[in-house]
């Protein structure tokens, strides 16, 4: 299995260090079916996992990542806490009102793989 390599935003700085290390933490968003939208913000820095941000229209920033999904899952690693997460579906109907928003897992000290 290959292994997913974190996508540096703009902002973020091009150590040689561990992501492991200085980024230990994972959120994951897996999508419903249904075209929705989400947001997450950190107290540290975040980073995409894996993924194409330009192909997928995900924004990262140092502290945000914001974009849709509808199927599939987004990995995202993050150092500090997390601040804030919204999803919302197509009609912009939030969680949990909306059983048709993505499924956001966050794990504190998830390994790389």
């Amino acid at each position: 299995m290959a292994r997913d390599d974190p996508v540096r935003s703009q902002t973020a700085s091009n150590d040689d260090d561990d992501d492991s290390a200085s980024l230990p933490n994972l959120v994951t968003i897996v999508g419903r079916g249904v075209p929705s939208r989400f947001e997450i913000a950190v107290d540290g820095e975040i980073e995409m996992v894996g993924g194409d941000p330009e192909r997928e229209a995900t924004v990262v920033t140092e502290k945000v990542a914001e974009g849709s999904i509808d199927v599939g899952v987004q990995r995202f690693r993050f150092s500090g806490e997390m601040a804030n997460v919204r999803v919302v579906d197509w009609n912009g109907v939030p969680a949990p009102e909306s059983s048709s928003t993505p499924n956001v897992h966050v794990d504190y000290g998830a390994p790389s793989r």
